[in-house]
């Protein structure tokens, strides 16, 4: 169950107690040549019958979580984990196969482009459509027409069939509509990623207009940016089920451990592939990513002590080799390109095989997958002993940092000093 923030208000204005949600669906024999070659395809082992199969799926199942009023709350979860069915059950679009729902006040509800719009009616006409099945009267949205469509900025085009509307203005005039009819409880889903930048820092102005009011919020989004400036508190779903509900970093910090924990991955992953050069008189015959009790890590997190190896065999005696890496983010860019020559490394003359780290004692990088080159150079001569071109994978998983911006976080802190007083004397 959700904090509660609000003391004064003894009851939730959402509550959902052990609420699942079912959704049936069949397999029936082909109707039509096509459906039968498509189906033969799909599934060859199987020949055409007339028997339809009954399927099910449990899109929400056995959730219970509660909403208190004024709180802003955001849902996450992968793509088919029961977010959508979970907004449409407390927007009272579906009904629960099991479990009690309880809403208090009006909802306003943005779920779906042109959801409760009619096609073929303009503009204006589902304006009126639209406010009234939200529960407004005629003469209350004659009294916010003119803001409705002033905010939606589509004067030129509400008395167009609603058809012919991208999906950028069906946003512009759903959000408009939702907004103006005075909800308790806003819900929002996933809508505002459409539309154009400018629109969309409107949306949110207006988003922390409604919660200075005291309006519920309730959003989904994938955009941890969105959540983080929204929403107080997160719900995260998964399969149908609620895997974690609180304050939004708390949460939010799970989710994305969960997402990098799902993907099967090495500690350090050489590529198939990779463009490799040199005199080969020196070759590295190993590179592990190591941390300060020497094991191997799947993955790090900022902060933390990483430690780069690279194994060597020297073929014939070399004189101060220039042992080196290069870090590049999965976007290309490069980060860092540390050598054993500028860190002052001295080696004398190298022979047979042994083993140089590179110490990184606190890792700036921020949550990603970064390539890594290493190579050995003649330190007097410009040529390669051994060269292995963004030959390694590692990753920086979430954990260490609130940082989100940007690839790298500052060794650094913030200061405040205050303007002295000028307040007079009593």
């Amino acid at each position: 169950m959700l904090t509660k923030i609000t003391p004064e208000d003894t009851l939730p204005i959402i509550r959902l107690e052990n609420v699942s949600k079912r959704f049936a669906f069949s397999e029936e024999q082909p109707n039509s040549f096509m459906e039968l070659v498509i189906s033969r395809l799909a599934k060859p082992q199987k020949a055409a019958t007339n028997t339809t199969h009954e399927h099910s799926l449990w899109a929400v199942h056995d959730v219970s979580f509660a909403v208190w009023p004024g709180q802003s709350i955001g849902i996450i979860g992968r793509n088919g984990s029961g977010k959508s069915t979970l907004m449409k059950l407390i927007a009272r679009i579906l009904r629960p196969n099991e479990g009690r729902i309880t809403v208090r006040g009006r909802v306003s509800a943005l779920l779906e482009l042109g959801a409760g719009f009619h096609p073929d009616l303009t503009g204006r006409e589902n304006i009126y459509l639209n406010a009234s099945v939200l529960g407004l009267q005629k003469a209350d949205i004659e009294r916010h027409f003119d803001s409705v469509v002033s905010f939606s900025e589509l004067d030129s085009f509400i008395d167009m069939p609603v058809k012919h509307y991208s999906s950028g203005m069906y946003m512009r005039l759903g959000f408009s509509v939702a907004v103006h009819v005075s909800p308790n409880i806003l819900i929002i889903d996933e809508i505002l990623a459409v539309g154009d930048q400018k629109f969309q820092e409107k949306c949110i102005s207006r988003i922390y207009d409604m919660q200075q009011s005291g309006v519920t919020i309730v959003l989904v989004s994938h955009s941890a940016d969105m959540l983080r400036r929204l929403c107080s508190h997160l719900i995260w779903m998964e399969s149908g089920r609620l895997m974690a509900a609180g304050p939004t970093e708390e949460v939010l910090q799970k989710y994305l451990e969960f997402l990098y924990d799902q993907e099967p991955r090495k500690a350090i992953e050489q590529t198939s592939s990779f463009e490799r050069w040199g005199t080969g008189d020196m070759e590295i015959t190993g590179v592990r990513l190591i941390d300060s009790t020497g094991q191997e890590r799947t993955s790090f997190k900022t902060n933390e002590l990483m430690i780069v190896e690279m194994a060597y065999q020297a073929h014939r005696p070399i004189t101060e080799p220039e042992f080196g890496l290069a870090i590049f983010h999965q976007n290309g860019t490069h980060i860092t390109g540390p050598n054993s020559r500028v860190g002052r490394l001295k080696t004398g003359i190298v022979t047979g095989s042994g083993v140089v780290r590179y110490h990184i004692e606190r890792l700036p990088l921020l949550p990603g997958r970064y390539r890594l080159t290493a190579a050995i150079h003649d330190s007097r001569y410009l040529m390669a002993h051994d060269y292995h071109k963004e030959a390694y994978s590692f990753e920086v998983a979430p954990g260490g940092t609130q940082e989100t911006h940007g690839l790298i976080e500052l060794p650094a802190h913030w200061e405040w000093q205050p303007a002295h007083s000028t307040q007079s004397e009593a």
